[in-house]
């Protein structure tokens, strides 16, 4: 049997932009990808902290070192600039596996720096 676990998360990410005329997605600094295993386009699950919307949409890699998060095309009515989210991925596991599995989490502050790291 296999389970969903979470895989990727980018806890308290600050929206810097919203360009609802973009084609989608949600832009996300490629460092901050790569360092919880986020792929180009792969699907993600995001929840607004401010208002409680969640909705999936697709990572784009925006310039590394940036700290800019920007929710693109349809994403962009539901957050504005300066809300907070919660940027997820989730793996298929094997079931026996998942005592094991351990998913890479950043914690941001309000200027979208690190401040925390679980699972590395």
């Amino acid at each position: 049997m296999q389970i969903h676990l979470l895989k990727s998360k980018i806890h308290r990410a600050r929206v810097t932009l919203a360009d609802v005329n973009y084609e989608g997605s949600l832009t996300i600094p490629a460092d901050l990808m790569q360092e919880v295993g986020l792929y180009p386009h792969e699907r993600i699950l995001v929840g607004n902290m401010a208002n409680g919307a969640r909705f999936e949409t697709y990572a784009i890699p925006g310039p590394a070192g940036s700290r800019d998060f920007s929710l693109n095309g349809a994403t962009a009515h539901l957050g504005k600039v300066g809300d907070a989210l919660t940027i997820m991925a989730f793996a298929v596991v094997d079931v026996s596996q998942a005592g094991q599995w351990t998913p890479r989490i950043v914690v941001l502050d309000a200027a979208n720096r690190v401040v925390g790291r679980r699972g590395f």
